[in-house]
This record gives C-alpha cells, sequence and structure tokens, in this order.
C-alpha cells in the first residue's frame, strides 16, 4: 500500500460520508414506504450483488481469519445500529437525526484510546468540542419546538444507534489494517444480510418492482461509500476522520429540505457553521498517518 497525505485521507473518508448521507435519503424513502426491516434487509441483499461483482472478480485470496473475525463482528453491530437509525430517521427529520447521531465520534475518540491505543490530541479534542458545540445548539434550537411520542422514540434510537456507530468508526480503522476495500464492503454486505434474513419468516415481504432502482441505488451508494471509508481509514488514525462524520448533517440538511421539505432553522444553521469550524480545525492536523500492515489487501 502506497502512503497518502493526512489531508487526502481526510477528504477520502469526507466524500465518503457525502455518500453515505444522500443513501440516507434514499433509504429514509424506502423505510417510510416498506418499513425500517424490509427496506433494510432488501438493500444489504442488493448489495451482496453490487459489492460481490468487483470483488470476485479481482480474484481475491481466502481471507485472514482475524480479518473474517473483524467482518462478523462489525456486521452485528452494523445490524443493529443501522435497524435503529432507520426505525428513527422515519420519526424525526434527517437534519435532527444525524445531529443525534454525532454523539458517535465523541464516543470513539475514546474508543480509539482504550482499543487501539490512539493518542487523543489536543487538536482532535478542540476540534471535536466545537462540532459537539454545533451539535448542541441545534438541539436547543429544536427543543423549542413540540415533539410528540413517535419523534421522542425516533430520537431514543437515533441515539442508541449513535453508540453503536461509535464502536463501528473503531472496527472499520481495524478492519482497513488487515483487509482491502473491497473484501470489507463485500462480507459486510453478506453478513448483515444474513443477520437480517433471520427474521425472514416473519417480517420479509417483496417489495414492487418500482421500489427496485431506489434499493439498487442504495446498495450502490452504500458500497461506493464503504471502499472510500475504508481506503481512508487505512492511511489515518479514527480520531484523526472522526470528525469527518459531522460533515453529513450538511447533507442531511440539504437532502432533507430538496427530498422531504423539512425546515431548517437559524439554530441549525448556527450549528452546522460550527461544525464545518471543527471539521476545518481537525484537517489542519499535519502528522503523517500510520501505514496499514505490510500484509493488508489494500490496492
Amino acid at each position: 500500500m502506497r502512503p497518502a497525505p493526512p489531508l487526502l485521507a481526510f477528504a477520502v473518508a469526507s466524500l465518503g460520508i457525502a455518500i453515505f448521507s444522500s443513501m440516507d435519503a434514499v433509504m429514509k424513502g424506502l423505510v417510510l414506504a416498506l418499513g425500517a426491516y424490509n427496506a433494510l434487509a432488501w438493500r444489504t441483499m442488493a448489495g451482496i450483488v453490487v459489492s460481490g461483482i468487483p470483488y470476485l472478480l479481482s480474484r481475491p485470496a481466502r481471507p485472514r481469519r482475524a480479518a473474517m473475525r473483524l467482518h462478523l463482528i462489525r456486521a452485528a453491530v452494523a445490524a443493529v445500529m443501522a435497524l435503529l437509525f432507520f426505525w428513527g430517521l422515519a420519526r424525526v427529520p434527517m437534519a435532527q437525526a444525524i445531529a443525534l447521531s454525532f454523539i458517535a465520534p465523541i464516543l470513539a475518540l475514546f474508543l480509539a484510546a482504550l482499543i487501539l491505543d490512539e493518542r487523543i490530541t489536543r487538536t482532535a479534542i478542540v476540534a471535536t468540542g466545537l462540532a459537539f458545540g454545533g451539535v448542541l445548539l441545534i438541539l436547543w434550537g429544536q427543543a423549542r419546538a413540540e415533539m410528540g411520542h413517535a419523534a421522542l422514540m425516533g430520537a431514543i434510537a437515533i441515539l442508541a444507534s449513535a453508540c453503536c456507530y461509535a464502536w463501528n468508526i473503531v472496527l472499520m480503522r481495524q478492519q482497513a489494517l488487515i483487509a482491502g476495500p473491497a473484501e470489507i464492503a463485500f462480507y459486510q454486505s453478506l453478513f448483515v444480510a444474513l443477520a437480517f434474513l433471520i427474521g425472514a419468516p416473519f417480517l420479509l415481504e417483496v417489495p414492487a418492482i418500482d421500489h427496485a432502482p431506489a434499493l439498487i441505488g442504495a446498495a450502490v451508494l452504500a458500497t461506493v461509500s464503504l471502499f472510500l471509508l475504508s481506503w481512508a481509514y487505512a492511511r489515518a488514525q479514527a480520531n484523526y476522520l472522526a470528525p469527518t462524520e459531522y460533515t453529513g448533517f450538511l447533507w442531511a440538511t440539504m437532502w432533507g429540505w430538496l427530498v422531504f421539505g423539512e425546515h431548517v432553522s437559524f439554530f441549525t444553521v448556527a450549528g452546522a457553521a460550527l461544525i464545518v469550524g471543527g471539521c476545518i480545525i481537525a484537517a489542519q492536523r499535519r502528522d503523517l498517518a500510520p501505514v496499514a500492515d505490510t500484509e493488508a489487501q489494500l490496492p
């Protein structure tokens, strides 16, 4: 694997988040139409095909045992995380859902230090604190509006999902050091789909054919995002890339307004400005990203 400048890894991770946020918009429409379980089950099954074609064409070697263990663990975490998040997303505006999920990078900083022995730098803390301040401002503004019971339950589900996502960020870094992006994307889709299929006899329904383009599109967006994030996390520390998660709020705001007509308040705009400021500060780090294990299957 060739080393990459830290800022390049930061930019690639940000692009991965942008694509993932676009997938969230597609999935919200599918969840409203099909329900969270069926939308996720059919998307991940489509993802097996979308990610499997490039992976199998590369004639991959058999995954290492350590990599397969991480694929299984992350898939289990991702299945719970996704079900909670998209169930909640159907009940709250996209911008609010993403804002609530921003607790994940905060937790990920400390999990990365605990699990990966990464150093938490002062710059990372300042950047994360500034971005988190933006999140608090947004939530304060939204708390002034009345929220029904469904929205409250959706918010609780998203916060629970965020706790899973914090672990997911750390697992993403661990995977990227011992497996290539194509392998990660394929096994993530395969194992998450298998996890959802456990409930198939009771919950799975065949969707109308007119939902197929959206399901395939969501699978493509999710796979491309996994490729980009895996590439970036193989070349930079998790605590350095975690603030890129905050850029997802900007995309969620845009898609929520364009697709679902969701209102964006002054507090949302002000909070977003703080979030962008935190990401800019995080991107000023000049230390070199660590290089992955030389045995990792990376391009």
